[in-house]
């Protein structure tokens, strides 16, 4: 397993990171959530050994990951890390690319175990296009079909389907955390987007300035989330008697005690989500239909 125990790093005398622990077993999937300049990617350059740690340990299988101070050549056989800067050869081919690292003394094997790879991120009839003429999200499932390629025991991934469009971006996350999943390998993620977490994920952390909030179930978090920032992660959400409920979680009524003015409609696709002032507070629910501005409604709380 991976074992992350009381991680801290300060970076030009500014801590970075504070006291950061975490488990993950193998075939599992920790998620790890939080603002811009939480912390997010830098503990990922950490467990790769990109960076040394200034207080506690990282190891897999208790095998210590040593930083640039004690290991001269960054990263390590088991482990691969795909950034947000994709490592590709911009003058070769995608098969060319994913096939780098693999062995040439099995010339069938490895085709076959391209081919595999480039249905996994949905690539399929760009095997001969040069990776300089992809778009940027093209160029990020490469990256991603290469860092499997050697069937890694840990990967981790920062945003890895950021540069990705919503027309991909479900089935590839569906197909790589499968893949994942069925080859035992483990993840660590750094994400911003919610779907990579509540489906996928087996444990989520959120970094808040650095240090840890909560780390627990993607579930358990998201039904009892305690935290604005939490409550943000997944979706609009409301402050109510000081307990957090999203927004599906109002619903309107006929008659009820909570009376609030309708202020805004905002339209959603399947569904409308109403903008309201509830006693001087504005809060967020939502309705099949658009709701007359200025008008007095009911509402209930379901949980």
């Amino acid at each position: 397993m991976l074992l992350i125990k009381n991680v801290s790093f300060n970076y030009n005398e500014r801590s970075v990171l504070r006291a950061v622990s975490a488990v993950v077993k193998s075939g599992d999937c920790l998620a790890i959530v939080g603002e811009s300049g939480s912390g997010k990617s830098t503990l990922l350059k950490l467990i790769f050994g990109q960076m040394d740690v200034d207080n506690g340990s990282i190891s897999w299988k208790d095998q210590p990951i040593l930083g640039p101070k004690n290991k001269l050549v960054v990263g390590h056989d088991f482990m691969k890390y795909v950034a947000q800067e994709f490592d590709l050869m911009p003058y070769t081919s995608v098969s060319e690319n994913i096939g780098d690292h693999l062995s040439n003394f099995y010339p069938d094997k490895k085709k076959a175990r391209v081919k595999e790879l480039i249905e996994v991120v949905e690539l399929e009839g760009f095997e001969n296009t040069k990776i300089q003429f992809l778009s940027g999200g093209q160029k990020q499932r490469v990256a991603l079909a290469r860092a499997i390629a050697r069937r890694p025991e840990i990967i981790l991934l920062d945003e890895p389907f950021s540069h990705i469009d919503n027309f991909k971006k479900q089935s590839l996350r569906r197909n790589l955390f499968a893949y994942l999943k069925t080859n035992n390998i483990a993840c660590v993620l750094a994400t911003h987007d919610k779907d990579d977490v509540l489906s996928f994920a087996d444990q989520m952390m959120v970094l808040h300035n650095g240090t840890v909030l909560v780390t627990d179930t993607p579930r358990d978090i998201y039904l009892n989330p305690r935290h604005s920032l939490v409550a943000a992660f997944f979706s609009e959400y409301s402050v109510i008697d000081g307990h957090y409920y999203y927004a599906h979680e109002i619903n309107l009524i006929e008659d009820g005690l909570l009376k609030a003015v309708i202020k805004h409609n905002f339209y959603k696709g399947a569904f409308y989500l109403i903008e309201a002032d509830l006693n001087g507070t504005v809060i967020r629910f939502t309705n099949a239909n658009a709701l007359k501005e200025n008008s007095v409604v009911s509402l209930e709380l379901s949980r």
